[in-house]
């Protein structure tokens, strides 16, 4: 940490200057919104100071809860990070992620994702790259036309709808791995107004029971350049994700590209031409445990895993983390407990995070220089960390 560096938790005298330092870092409109002056529940702003007083970095921790195998697992997720020009390279944003892993180990959280403008800093601090949010572009024209389902209404929706929507999403998200559950203070706070999002809402009903719905903004303009931008679209059976395709397609005339980020594996997916596919922004995310022991115990497993492998974990931020452990798996949940002496298998904080999203096995870890196997010991022992398939994001933050 540089000597004259100090962080602390932003107050309100404070988010003036916190604004502005993001605004030039990120070329945000000038125009600030009422939130950036007012402390948000469920977010905790933190500051970096140098010896004169000046704010010369910022962080913010987002209380995100994240959804793993039906479990909602308490996260730290990263966001607006900012450092002045005149102090970058000089160990702030260092500074500040280590006061935030500190704090959000404190307050109970168990991992962290971010979305990093570049990697570098943040790997050097224990986040790992575990996946992409791909926004794609999508010829209209080419979706498939729907032949209207009689036991389906599709109609459009109003503010009342919202906890059905709610619903509908955790009924998708829930037993996946990573995505948000969208619960909690933050989420309350921004959603107090009960406004639709976006332009418009789309539902899909089975005898008054939503079992798909799309959120979208219509653009401006009727010309070749065209876009309609769908925020979301999720389905919970094949024919509502048919009629919801359908409905998109029929702004082919006016809108000649549809956008929108995929879920992979999901209804609608399997109802989309992803093969013409244009890739319109690529959003790298990166994950990382605040505490493994929380990690680990707090998310479900497949019910078919089982084992256990000794491991030492190596954490130059989260010294809480480093040491000598046992990973359980049975019956659905898993434990790692501490353990004396010393283990073949010696892994990285960055190798664990890409374990523990799925994003890659044991050997491609050790490939990678971030597990270190002693002796005749097997890599492919750690896989177990693995075991429950890839995590996907879907919110941006």
């Amino acid at each position: 940490m540089p000597d004259a560096v100090h962080v602390r938790e932003l107050t309100t005298d404070d988010l003036d200057a916190a604004w502005e330092l993001g605004r030039f870092a990120f070329g945000s409109n000038p125009q600030r919104p009422a939130h950036a002056s007012v402390e948000v529940p469920g977010m905790i702003r933190y500051g970096a100071f140098d010896g004169s007083g000046r704010l010369v970095g910022k962080a913010v921790d987002l209380h995100h809860d994240q959804w793993w195998s039906g479990r909602a697992v308490p996260a730290a997720d990263v966001g607006g990070v900012a450092v002045a020009p005149e102090s970058r390279g000089r160990g702030v944003a260092r500074a500040l992620l280590t006061a935030l892993l500190g704090g959000a180990h404190e307050r109970g959280a168990a991992v962290s994702a971010l979305y990093p403008t570049v990697a570098a800093p943040y790997r050097s601090c224990g986040w790992e790259a575990a996946g992409v949010l791909r926004t794609v572009d999508l010829s209209t024209v080419a979706l498939p036309r729907r032949r209207p389902a009689a036991h389906l209404s599709v109609r459009a929706g109003t503010p009342a709808d919202l906890d059905a929507v709610a619903d509908l999403y955790e009924r998708v998200s829930r037993h996946r791995n990573g995505m948000l559950t969208r619960q909690g203070a933050l989420f309350d706070h921004f959603n107090a107004k009960g406004d639709l999002p976006g332009d418009g809402l789309t539902l899909v009903e089975a005898d008054g029971d939503l079992v798909g719905y799309a959120t979208w903004q219509r653009g401006r303009g009727y010309g070749a350049d065209s876009v309609l931008t769908v925020d979301e679209v999720l389905a919970v059976t094949a024919d509502a994700a048919r009629e919801l395709v359908g409905v998109l397609g029929s702004w082919a005339s006016v809108a000649p590209t549809l956008r929108l980020c995929p879920l992979d594996g999901d209804t609608v997916s399997a109802h989309l031409p992803l093969e013409a596919a244009r890739d319109h922004a690529r959003d790298l995310w990166m994950h990382r445990p605040v505490d493994v022991a929380r990690a680990v115990s707090a998310r479900g497993w497949p019910v078919h895993a089982r084992g256990a492998v000794d491991f030492h974990l190596t954490d130059p931020l989260a010294d809480w983390n480093t040491g000598a452990w046992r990973l359980a798996v049975a019956d659905g949940a898993a434990e790692l407990t501490r353990i004396s002496g010393e283990a073949d298998l010696r892994l990285d904080v960055r190798g664990f995070a890409l374990l523990y999203a799925g994003a890659a096995r044991a050997r491609s870890v050790a490939q990678a220089g971030l597990l270190d196997c002693a002796g005749d010991a097997d890599p492919s022992a750690l896989d177990l960390l693995g075991a429950g398939g890839p995590a996907q994001l879907l919110d941006y933050f």
